[in-house]
């Protein structure tokens, strides 16, 4: 996990941040083709036992599948922790480096 990003388990009785993680790698950017963890767009997830709260960001701000990927992202974690769930965008800007480290190479745009 990148020393940016923050996760919060509040109770034992909660699904673990990897579980909630390996299910939001099937939340593909429809445009560059790469899951919303590899591309580092999932800044912060709050799991509790009575809910979850996810902060995101996009690549662009103008993203033009930006609504159906925050839907997805929130249904995603919402069916894995079986609790309501939140979404939250950042007003932070996204640029490569914030990619999982090897991401950028399967992108074809950095070696």
């Amino acid at each position: 996990m990148s020393d940016n990003i923050t996760s919060t388990e509040v109770s034992r009785g909660t699904k673990s941040e990897a579980e909630v993680r390996d299910a939001l790698r099937q939340v593909v950017d429809p445009e560059i083709g790469l899951d919303v963890i590899a591309l580092g767009l999932i800044r912060e997830l709050e799991l509790e036992q009575d809910k979850s709260h996810v902060r995101m960001m996009l690549t662009t701000p103008f993203c033009p599948y930006g609504p159906q990927m925050l839907e997805q992202v929130r249904r995603t974690v919402q069916e894995v922790t079986e609790v309501p769930t939140t979404i939250e965008l950042t007003p932070e800007i996204w640029d490569p480096s914030m990619m999982e480290e090897g991401a950028g190479q399967d992108w074809g745009l950095f070696y």
